[in-house]
């Protein structure tokens, strides 16, 4: 136990922790202080994940066990109602003056593309659900350029925390019942049975309770984070293995009691462990499963170890007046790092800082948390008032809601009335494609807000009907993907659209003119996964996939195949052909059915919409060179004459023009982000795409 933890990350506060004089632990405040440092210093500076949140879960859960088992054992009401409402009245107001200040650096700093994903993110931070927002959206958490990533995507651990803050108390009363019923069932029975059930302690229930949870979510976690990583390591259940090892760590810590040279070997070695555990292990695609053990059971080491009684212990370490202080605040420090380093790539344009910049980031940081807790939490948690009832607690948790929940409702309410206004233009003020026309060259295009608005950036894919059904149900289950259009009355033609993302997008015009022609199309996509017969230059998933999809084709025999045929860079040489397109498709031809090859559209370094909101839509940045997007010579020609019933597109010049591929044409963005077209974008290029393709392959 600790007697001066004010503000532990993430969240943890002094009635949970039980602090009592007789029972402070200093060890245990700097061991949490060092944690943060962890979690800053990777973050800042090895872009990877640390293990110190893994340390957090554990603490918090050791503490929050002592608390209760000893109000049980004393006798004393648990009062679950109040104990929630004292411990976010705790929680809350430093995670509404870090919200709020983050909305301010979005307001500054982000483009407003990303304004939508924030403040639905602030949402989830408030009330927290952050991890299985985070979890939905399977965020790429270890991602090396932080620069992209939201601001608020940390609170994923305070969600957790919260959450597990309401289920714990809920355990501890339901053992405690239980503890209760069976000794007074225990006293009724004669014998050794009854005395037996009678003298069950509460404590050993509690064993029992974590016990059982400890090894079902560990097993739950295991298997999940092989299988689904990416979702695992947002979701509540992987984790709570981590608080159940906590809670079992304060039930066996009274009647462990190790030698003085053990406790020193055991601090040691386990500080030893949790500090390299990011640097030895690749945690960043195995957390949360078994590898979580390593930095859990090294902080476990540390306080079984607890005070050596050694001046070479690593309690004198951790009990040091820096880390001690340090563990003072942070809490906020927590809540502070993660969006300062946030806002300063955002704002430097850099991915990653140099020694000076982190460190520069790591002060600012520092200054904040100890500002917050100095001026929020403190006086708020010496403040009598709320302490006297129940309800005056409830106003102040309301309160700090409401001073949070006010500011995101208006500016999404904004958001809102903007993109109605952008949506409701007349069609002719965004003509998009159509303002490349031949017949419009040189013609300015009419002055109005660009569409689509950014709050709707996000549903910029092209959309395809649905699953696919009857007949078109793939047998393989690598294509279990499969998607398909509405089928048509009459179907006059069948199409297997084959490839990735940039075959999809171009679902936004063939997916309309199939539905005005009576066509039926069939999409097998994967992210990343360009169609071509197997090669060195795909992974071994793609090349199985391609050899589904080629398998699927030869089976059920369409009319004919759409595929992309060329390959764009963001690097030189910018664009190339797709390694083996043309034996890929061979097979097809051959067999009698047609295949539409379409040129790829160029890529670039940054995210075109936010260079436009961030820069303007003249910057050069934003209107990067031709020969910088595109090959001079289209790889398409040399396909050109090699293979009977290929039909080749090329759309560039509706997408570049004038020398330069610009990031909006005709008042519309050409790119949702840095290399997919946006479906209205798409939508805009339907006649001109419709005049090519019956133009290149005579279909009527």
């Amino acid at each position: 136990m600790t007697a001066r933890i004010h503000a532990s990350p993430p969240g943890l506060t002094r009635a949970e922790q039980g602090i009592r004089n007789a029972h402070y632990r200093p060890e245990v405040q700097g061991l949490r202080a060092l944690a943060v440092l962890m979690v800053a210093t990777y973050h800042i500076w090895l872009g990877r994940v640390s293990g110190g949140v893994d340390v957090f879960l554990l603490i918090s859960a050791f503490l929050l066990t002592l608390s209760f088992a000893r109000k049980v054992e004393s006798g004393r009401p648990l009062q679950l109602l109040r104990h929630w409402l004292h411990v976010f009245t705790r929680l809350l107001p430093a995670v509404v003056v870090v919200v709020l200040g983050v909305l301010i650096g979005t307001w500054l700093i982000l483009p407003q593309g990303r304004w939508p994903d924030i403040l639905d993110e602030a949402w989830a931070s408030l009330l927290y659900r952050q991890n299985w927002l985070l979890a939905d959206n399977a965020v790429d958490y270890y991602a090396q350029d932080h620069s992209g990533a939201s601001p608020l995507q940390h609170f994923w651990s305070l969600s957790i925390q919260g959450q597990v803050f309401i289920l714990w108390p809920l355990i501890f009363a339901a053992t405690a019942i239980l503890r209760s019923l069976l000794a007074g069932y225990g006293y009724s029975l004669p014998g050794k049975a009854g005395r037996w059930l009678a003298g069950i302690s509460y404590p050993q229930l509690l064993a029992t309770a974590f016990g059982t949870l400890f090894a079902a979510s560990l097993a739950f976690s295991i298997e999940q984070t092989a299988h689904n990583q990416a979702y695992a390591y947002f979701d509540t259940r992987t984790r709570l293995w981590e608080f159940a090892l906590g809670s079992l760590l304060a039930l066996a810590v009274p009647h462990l009691k190790p030698g003085k040279w053990m406790r020193v070997v055991l601090g040691w070695a386990g500080l030893a462990a949790m500090v390299s555990c990011g640097l030895l292990l690749t945690v960043d695609r195995s957390f949360p499963g078994f590898v979580a053990l390593w930095p859990t059971l090294a902080a476990a080491a540390i306080i079984i170890a607890g005070q050596s009684g050694s001046r070479f212990g690593a309690d004198r370490f951790l009990s040091g007046r820096v880390l001690v202080g340090l563990g003072d605040n942070s809490y906020a420090l927590y809540l502070w790092h993660w969006p300062v380093l946030v806002f300063f790539l955002a704002a430097t344009g850099t991915s990653a800082p140099d020694v000076g910049q982190g460190l520069a980031v790591l002060a600012t940081s520092l200054v904040l948390a100890v500002a917050t807790t100095r001026l929020v939490e403190r006086p708020l948690r010496d403040w009598k008032w709320p302490k006297v009832r129940a309800r005056r607690t409830a106003i102040v948790v309301v309160a700090c809601g409401a001073l949070l929940a006010g500011p995101v409702s208006v500016w999404q309410n904004l958001l809102y009335a903007e993109d109605a206004a952008i949506a409701a233009q007349p069609r002719e003020l965004t003509p998009g494609a159509a303002a490349l026309k031949p017949e419009n060259a040189g013609k300015p295009t009419p002055q109005a807000m660009i569409i689509p608005a950014p709050a709707a950036m996000e549903n910029e894919w092209a959309d395809i009907d649905g699953l696919c059904t009857d007949g078109n149900v793939p047998d393989d289950p690598l294509l279990e993907g499969c998607l398909q259009n509405t089928r048509p009355e009459v179907v006059t033609k069948r199409i297997v659209v084959l490839g990735d993302s940039h075959a999809q997008q171009y679902m936004a015009a063939l997916g309309p003119i199939a539905k005005e022609h009576g066509w039926e199309v069939v999409t097998l996509l994967k992210g990343n996964c360009r169609f071509g017969a197997e090669s060195a230059e795909r992974n071994a998933e793609c090349n199985a996939f391609n050899a589904a999809s080629s398998a699927y084709v030869m089976k059920h025999r369409p009319d004919a195949v759409f595929t992309v045929a060329s390959l764009t860079h963001v690097e030189a040489p910018f664009e190339t052909e797709v390694p083996g397109y043309l034996e890929g498709i061979k097979p097809f031809t051959d067999a009698g059915i047609d295949v539409v090859g379409i040129r790829d559209n160029p890529r670039f370094h940054e995210n075109m919409p936010e260079c436009v909101q961030k820069k303007g839509e003249d910057s050069p940045d934003c209107n990067p060179p031709l020969e910088q997007s595109l090959a001079k010579s289209s790889p398409l020609d040399d396909y050109a004459g090699k293979v009977q019933r290929l039909y080749l597109m090329d759309l560039s010049d509706f997408i570049c023009a004038r020398g330069t591929c610009p990031a909006v044409v005709g008042n519309v963005y050409v790119y949702k982000d840095d290399n997919h077209l946006t479906k209205t974008y798409v939508q805009s290029m339907i006649p001109m795409f419709q005049e090519r393709l019956l133009a290149a392959t005579g279909w009527r």
